[in-house]
């Protein structure tokens, strides 16, 4: 039986190399053909034929408006052979005045908006082409530029735009290909105007003069810049780089001393609805301890009201976390990845980017004169023809008549060329008269003097940079600073200030009371709780420790085993129940029990004693636990246990102490040293007993005690006044019986 014969050619190959030569041809038409931008009119091909597709549909700024579904019909079907979601998709960004920093389209509908909402769908909405896009087609039927056949060759298409319009930067690009990608944020149009005829009078200027015309991008949603003038001078030098953008807010006053913050521009390309729902899920989590509320009251502007949880709360620092946490600020890529005059994909830096421009310009320029020469060439072969037949008319009129084949006739009798001859035949007799010969002689004089100017500046490099520059300054005067469309919308602005936000100011704060019982039950309430006496405890059981503080504060638990334990406040059991034993949340071991319990201060001194009399001062902050089983400070004799631990109030310099015995003394508070543990020094000696209590004080204020609900001072407290290690005399009158100052 024999073999089939081989359907169609058949080559052998690795799989390797077929992989590598369809990916690499797929790359490539990826790179040229969808992601990256024309150096020289800033579009992508679709863009690019989105606006010509506009062109032939006559859809100049001046005319009516036609459906997008018209529109998006003859892109794909002439031009673009692609779905047309992409296609309407493009259009509508191109109209979007909060996505394109220069619409190139000029959109009737609804076309979307900043909170992200889509448009709506093509059959609903129209579209024309705008001023600035019309400047971008300026030309194109002056042979301005090359065309290329339609991928499916029964039409034109132009390769590049004439682009009066220095298109690129003023609205940006962003792709992504293969292996690479762009990313050029839009510019001002008349700070670019400016760097183009700086760079025309000076092509070696350096990148730094140039940022001096354009200080950075110009957004179509403002915002701030916030970088420093030597970044961007390193972004623009290098064609990449990052930029940071934040939004513009302001503070506004209320009645009481309150505020609100209201942030009045988004960066650009950030959702106004995804950021409010940011913030707020932020404020749900408790990570933005400083704000109480957001809301939305923009209209046609936006409005983002931000209310900070009181009156005391620095506005910059509640700032500071929303840039931190949020899309209020982000970092704007710089990447001028493009596509140069021959096709080929390069990273330009600014200098390089505004050159191919003006070369583009000049190439145009030179184009179009040369396509307006032969225009002008043209009609003056038929002017000169005419006129000979106005000197001839009589002769001309009989050959008409007589003739069999006039033409031919014509040119040999007055040796003319067959355009002319062709134009005397086909003369109305109304032309005949004076007044027509007038006119011809007239646009012959105007023509004859086009055409010399056209050919000196053929001839003259400099004076066709000086028709670029006045086309520039056009540009510039019809979408430059002085145009609404054109005044700058982003700031400059500096560089932040560095400011601190400490870890506890990004945890939420809830105001909370501490209750630990006689048998060593503790919880957290929320709030602040004023009568003490409301406080419901378990049977059998009474406070002991009532302290008012904050979710984030620390509490620090001092033993009588000399240790010290911390606990965080936000970590107690809730106010419901009478809490949990203090004894499963630190190792306090048995037979010792809680001698002082207080909110941690930072910076502050603490006096520790033990019933033997001894004591010394130690730093607060050295005392702070890290583990369950605490901290050991004061170290105890045999059968010994600590006393006291009272924190030292700003302005005490004198200690009192008092013992079992009932002797109390008063000495300087100087006169005990700062340790970091130990046993430390006699504050008060004994016969019998030991410690019951102390405490620090002002001498000019006096001794103050309590005795039941009434507090007590003792002003003249010379009789007990001495020196550390005196055993002290007996207390004034009224001095409690238990020997405890409070």
């Amino acid at each position: 039986m024999s073999k089939p014969a081989p359907a169609g050619d058949i080559r052998e190959t690795g799989l390797a190399d077929a992989l590598g030569t369809r990916f690499l041809s797929y790359a490539l038409s990826t790179i040229k053909a969808r992601s990256l931008p024309d150096v020289r009119d800033g579009l992508k091909p679709v863009h690019r034929r989105l606006l010509f597709a506009m062109r032939q549909l006559k859809l100049d700024p001046e005319s009516g408006f036609k459906k997008c579904a018209r529109v998006v019909g003859d892109v794909i079907g002439k031009y673009h052979p692609h779905g047309d979601t992409a296609v309407y998709d493009t259009l509508v960004r191109l109209a979007q005045e909060f996505a394109v920093r220069y619409p190139l389209v000029d959109g009737q509908g609804n076309f979307g908006n900043i909170d992200g909402d889509n448009a709506a769908a093509m059959r609903y909405t129209e579209a024309r082409l705008t001023d600035v896009a019309w400047a971008l087609l300026e030309g194109i039927s002056e042979d301005a530029v090359d065309f290329r056949e339609t991928y499916d060759g029964e039409d034109s298409e132009p390769v590049v735009l004439p682009a009066a319009f220095p298109n690129l930067l003023a609205n940006g690009a962003a792709g992504i290909a293969v292996g690479m990608a762009t990313s050029i944020p839009p510019h001002n149009a008349g700070e670019i105007c400016d760097a183009l005829l700086h760079l025309i009078k000076r092509p070696n200027a350096t990148i730094a003069k140039l940022v001096d015309f354009m200080p950075g991008p110009d957004f179509p949603t403002g915002g701030v810049l916030v970088e420093n003038r030597a970044t961007v001078v390193e972004a623009y030098a290098s064609g990449r780089g990052g930029l940071r953008v934040r939004g513009k807010w302001s503070k506004e006053k209320l009645s009481r001393g309150l505020y609100q913050i209201v942030v009045t521009e988004i960066p650009y390309q950030v959702q106004k609805e995804r950021l409010i729902e940011k913030i707020a899920e932020l404020l749900a989590a408790k990570k933005l301890p400083l704000l109480a509320d957001v809301r939305d009251e923009s209209d046609t502007e936006v409005r983002i009201v931000l209310e900070p949880k009181n009156r005391s709360i620095d506005a910059e620092m509640l700032m500071e976390q929303l840039f931190r946490l949020t899309d209020l600020e982000v970092r704007v890529g710089l990447n001028m990845n493009v596509l140069d005059a021959d096709n080929t994909p390069r990273v330009m830096n600014l200098a390089e980017v505004l050159a191919a421009f003006l070369d583009h310009r000049h190439q145009v320029l030179k184009r179009r004169s040369h396509h307006r020469l032969e225009r002008i060439e043209r009609r003056l072969e038929v002017l000169d023809g005419l006129i000979v037949a106005y000197l001839n008319l009589d002769e001309v009129i009989r050959i008409v008549r007589a003739e069999d084949d006039a033409k031919a006739e014509l040119i040999r009798a007055f040796k003319l060329s067959d355009a002319q001859a062709e134009a005397i035949l086909n003369m109305r007799l109304r032309q005949l008269r004076k007044l027509e010969e007038i006119e011809i002689r007239r646009e012959h004089a105007d023509l004859s003097a086009e055409r010399k100017q056209i050919k000196a500046l053929l001839r003259d490099k400099k004076r066709r940079w000086d028709a670029i520059a006045d086309e520039i300054r056009a540009i510039k005067k019809s979408f430059g600073a002085r145009t609404a469309l054109g005044r700058r919308r982003t700031e400059i602005g500096d560089a932040p200030t560095a400011v601190v936000v400490s870890m506890e100011d990004m945890i939420e704060r809830e105001p909370v009371t501490v209750l630990c019982s006689e048998k060593g039950w503790i919880r957290a309430a929320k709030g602040h709780i004023e009568n003490a006496a409301e406080v419901s405890y378990k049977e059998d059981d009474r406070g002991r420790f009532v302290l008012r503080a904050q979710s984030t504060d620390k509490l620090v638990i001092f033993a009588t085993n000399g240790r010290f334990y911390t606990l965080g406040c936000g970590r107690l059991p809730g106010g419901r129940g009478h809490g949990e034993p203090l004894r499963l949340m630190i190792d306090l071991g048995n037979g010792y029990d809680v001698v002082n319990m207080f909110i941690h201060r930072p910076g502050r001194r603490l006096l520790v004693a033990a019933d033997s009399g001894h004591g010394f001062l130690v730093e607060e902050d050295d005392v702070i636990a890290q583990t369950r089983n605490g901290k050991q400070v004061l170290n105890l004799g045999a059968g010994r246990e600590a006393a006291a631990c009272v924190p030292v109030g700003e302005g005490d310099d004198a200690v009192a102490a008092i013992g079992h015995n009932r002797r109390l003394l008063i000495f300087k508070l100087d006169e005990l040293p700062v340790m970091g543990r130990g046993r430390g020094v006699i504050l008060q000696r004994y016969r019998k007993g030991g410690l019951a209590d102390t405490k620090t004080f002002a001498l000019a204020e006096g001794l103050a005690w309590r005795s039941g609900t009434r507090e007590r001072t003792e002003s003249d407290i010379a009789p007990w006044l001495g020196k550390r290690a005196q055993a002290g005399h007996l207390p004034p009158k009224g001095f409690p019986r238990a020997n405890r100052f409070t």
